[in-house]
């Protein structure tokens, strides 16, 4: 929801995509929704018109209940039907969305200081914090200095959407910059000022405005966290961290749609990247579970997190864990699904291996890999798969198991193949055990 939110505003055209054997699904009402309140103008793309179940006009219909009248049933909203797969009639779509770009006159000055929108920001282990910024003005060059919400920073690099270092981006162009001094928030305006002293004034007079917010709500004690003193709501305090800084907003959003008048989601703190000590230490400090979205903890934060009973719980996927969290809110808690860990290992080389794409050479660390087990790759402590182990390999026997010390070889199911060395593959068990209070 806060990315289509956010899409539809940054954006000048919006292209809905709509398959045509599916038809409108909720998610499209809400792109749909979220478009008109953007006022952007809309081309809809109608897709997969080579299934032999498609029908192009029931979509069209459906679309009417929207208020989305389409040229062909003499509304002014353009429709193009479309096959990705095929690549039928995407020359069309490209017509559409130039003659619409011409009705809207469609301008920017490239001749002037660079503004844009973050669209995503994230923490790397290696080059930093990392934003993507789409430029609506202006061109951003190397070595430009800029203010970002309360973060100020110095273009060190900027890399285009095919991995190619630019040395400038123009109006409509998105890149990924590098030199900030923090990870900004998704939406923050990205604004090029003249020297560096301007840009750290801004960031600090925003930086104190945030402050000033933070210090009017009240303080955190564990004496009160959980009592519920005449109409005080029962605080349910969580610490969050994700892969990314988009997954964080959107679950502070939903921790907020889901208190009410008789419990609340208190966030301790949220981040970007990997689950570390200082987290744990801030969870275990205030009885809160720490809830990684996307993400690991590296190997002390563990270590910390099991000594202090910290409880760790890892989602994938946001409205589980939503529901998670309401569950516990209501007091239905349900089964507890213990995640068990049954072995480590490292990625030390990566190899060809037909048509399973490709084969991880690992060293096993801890525990015991076996076949059919759950499987997880991270890399920075980030998760880029998740699965199951498809073959296990010593030499060029297939085994059962391979413990800890010992070398072998693993694929993985749906053929992944991003794999690289240095990569840590963690395999576990899931066991539902009966909750008790």
């Amino acid at each position: 929801t806060e990315m289509r939110a956010r899409g539809a505003n940054v954006t000048d055209i919006v292209i809905l995509v709509v398959a045509a054997d599916d038809g409108l699904k909720p998610q499209t009402i809400e792109a749909i929704n979220h478009t008109k309140a953007a006022g952007v103008p809309m081309i809809v793309a109608i897709n997969k018109i080579d299934k032999p179940d498609a029908n192009p006009q029931k979509v069209r219909e459906e679309l009417l209940q929207h208020e989305i009248v389409v040229e062909a049933m003499s509304g002014d909203v353009q429709d193009v039907e479309v096959s990705a797969l095929k690549k039928t009639n995407l020359d069309k779509l490209l017509e559409a969305i130039a003659l619409q770009a011409e009705l809207l006159e469609l301008k920017a000055n490239p001749d002037r200081t660079a503004e844009g929108t973050v669209v995503e920001a994230k923490l790397d282990k290696g080059r930093g914090p990392l934003a993507t910024v789409l430029v609506q003005r202006g061109t951003l060059k190397v070595g430009d200095i800029f203010v970002v919400g309360a973060i100020s920073g110095k273009v060190r690099a900027m890399i285009d959407d095919k991995g190619r270092q630019v040395k400038e981006a123009g109006p409509s162009v998105p890149v990924e910059v590098l030199g900030l001094s923090g990870v900004p928030s998704a939406g923050d305006i990205f604004t090029v000022v003249e020297n560096d002293a301007r840009a750290r004034e801004v960031a600090a007079y925003r930086q104190g405005v945030l402050d000033k917010k933070r210090t009017t709500t009240a303080p955190v004690n564990l004496e009160n966290m959980f009592a519920a003193k005449g109409d005080q709501p029962v605080e349910f305090p969580l610490v969050i961290k994700a892969d990314v800084q988009g997954s964080v907003e959107a679950i502070l959003n939903a921790g907020n749609r889901i208190s009410d008048e008789q419990t609340k989601v208190r966030v301790l703190h949220s981040g970007v990247g990997g689950i570390t000590e200082s987290d744990v230490t801030l969870a275990g400090a205030s009885g809160a579970p720490i809830i990684g979205f996307n993400v690991r903890p590296n190997a002390k934060a563990r270590e910390i997190a099991e000594r202090n009973g910290v409880e760790l719980q890892y989602y994938d996927v946001i409205y589980h864990l939503t529901d998670a969290v309401k569950a516990a809110m209501a007091g239905e808690l349900g089964p507890l699904m213990i995640e068990n860990v049954v072995g480590r290992a490292e990625i030390r080389e990566v190899f060809s291996a037909g048509k399973h794409g490709k084969a991880a050479g690992l060293l096993v660390t801890e525990g015991v890999l076996r076949k059919a087990l759950k499987a997880r790759i991270t890399r920075e402590d980030v998760i880029i798969y998740q699965g199951e182990i498809a073959s296990l390999r010593r030499f060029k026997d297939d085994v059962a198991e391979v413990r800890a010390g010992l070398e072998c070889g693993v694929t993985f199911t749906q053929n992944f193949t991003d794999i690289k060395p240095g990569d840590f593959l963690e395999t576990f068990e899931v066991e539902e055990r009966e909750r008790t209070l």
